[in-house]
């Protein structure tokens, strides 16, 4: 199997996507480590998991330094070190336009997806680089490449994490550490129930895009967790710095490097693909 042996973290691990990519990453014979805030999510998920294979859960905040260290102390004294890295924790809210949100809210919201996901990396890099051997998968969201008005803690905090991606990227090319970010696609979890709560006056456009999709179906979780898997196995060692789509790019038929569009700026921050951002 292509994770068989490999030590996996994988934060937002109690529901959703992050569970999902728990159960992946176990039938490919990895050992995981889920993290999450909720004690009674995290206890109920880490059964679950461990029927699967070796799982273990660890109630913790992406935001707290101590959480962050205690989690990965637990991954390495379960399994040992750790070999891969998925950032998937993250909160959307709050919900509606700059000028009447909460800003105490708006702050934890950049904490948690930005400040996050680097605290993780920070605390996971030195294992890696003494192996010169890693992998760290950050999740992006929708606005990270675009304008999502009503959105924009959740849109500035994953067009920062982007941005870390391609610059962490770029500084451990030397330590063998592949660093890249996925863009899952709508996948029915809370996030888009949260979307229909706060209703059309604070969702904006949002709104009826969650309605219709409810309508024509969401994307798919298996196939967001099978781009995250490929990403974490040594098949895609040749690729990183990347912003990749799990529903719009054509990953599965990417082979090896220094071919096409992936020799340039496309599948970055900068990308200029005729869907979401176009030259005018």
């Amino acid at each position: 199997m292509e994770l068989d042996g490999k030590v996996a973290v994988i934060t937002g691990g109690g529901r959703g996507i992050g569970k999902a990519l728990a159960e992946a990453f176990l039938k490919r014979g990895a050992r995981v480590a889920i993290a999450a805030r909720k004690e009674k999510e995290i206890e109920v998920a880490g059964r679950e998991l461990n029927q699967l294979g070796p799982a273990i859960g660890v109630r913790g905040d992406v935001s707290d330094s101590k959480d962050v260290e205690r989690l990965f102390a637990a991954a390495a004294d379960k399994f040992g070190n750790v070999d891969i890295l998925v950032n998937c924790a993250g909160i959307q809210e709050p919900i509606g336009g700059f000028k009447d949100v909460n800003f105490d809210d708006w702050i934890e919201n950049i904490h948690v997806n930005l400040i996050g996901t680097a605290m993780c990396c920070k605390v996971a890099l030195p294992g890696m680089i003494e192996k010169k051997a890693g992998k760290i998968i950050n999740f992006s969201g929708g606005g990270a490449g675009y304008s999502r008005p009503n959105f924009s803690a959740y849109a500035v905090s994953k067009a920062g994490v982007v941005r870390f991606t391609e610059i962490l990227a770029d500084e451990l090319r030397e330590n063998n550490i592949q660093v890249n970010a996925v863009a899952p696609g709508m996948i029915e979890t809370k996030m888009l129930k949260e979307i229909l709560e706060a209703g059309p006056e604070k969702s904006g456009r949002d709104f009826e895009q969650v309605l219709q999709r409810a309508e024509k179906g969401f994307d798919s979780i298996e196939n967001a967790a099978d781009l995250v898997c490929w990403l974490a196995s040594k098949n895609s060692n040749w690729l990183t710095g990347k912003l990749i789509s799990a529903v719009w790019d054509p990953w599965r038929g990417w082979k090896a490097a220094g071919t096409g569009e992936l020799d340039g700026d496309m599948y970055t921050l900068r990308r200029i693909d005729g869907r979401n951002f176009i030259k005018k």
